[in-house]
């Protein structure tokens, strides 16, 4: 399905409802892992859903459970995987590049109203 913009309209606005924090700073996650233990590469995080790489390949519209790690926290959260790509193809190995959507947001990044916020460094 095609949609058409109007001269001066601008494409389809951003409909991420939570900001993507990309850098380590503002995550402050030092591992990802599919469950069960597919290790996974970080892209970008929000407190509604990641972007991440692995070798694991992520089926669009499966559920999955990510388990992120902080250096003092762990959570497991559920999520379904919106797509999937091939990124890199090397003779032995694929890498993948998944967005999952989360079931519920991830608990370091809302605050105690519900709204997604910045994790705090202590």
């Amino acid at each position: 399905m095609e949609t058409a913009v109007g001269i001066g309209e601008r494409p389809s606005a951003d409909r991420r409802s939570a900001r993507r924090r990309e850098a380590f700073e503002e995550h402050r996650i030092v591992s990802a892992q599919v469950r069960p233990g597919h290790r996974a590469r970080l892209i970008d995080v929000s407190a509604g859903g990641a972007l991440i790489e692995t070798s694991h390949r992520l089926l669009p519209g499966a559920s999955v459970e990510l388990q992120v790690e902080t250096g003092t926290d762990r959570a497991n959260v559920r999520g379904r995987v919106l797509r999937c790509a091939v990124v890199r193809l090397r003779p032995t190995w694929v890498c993948y590049r998944g967005a999952i959507a989360f079931d519920r947001h991830l608990p370091w990044f809302v605050d105690t109203r519900g709204e997604a916020t910045t994790p705090q460094v202590i």
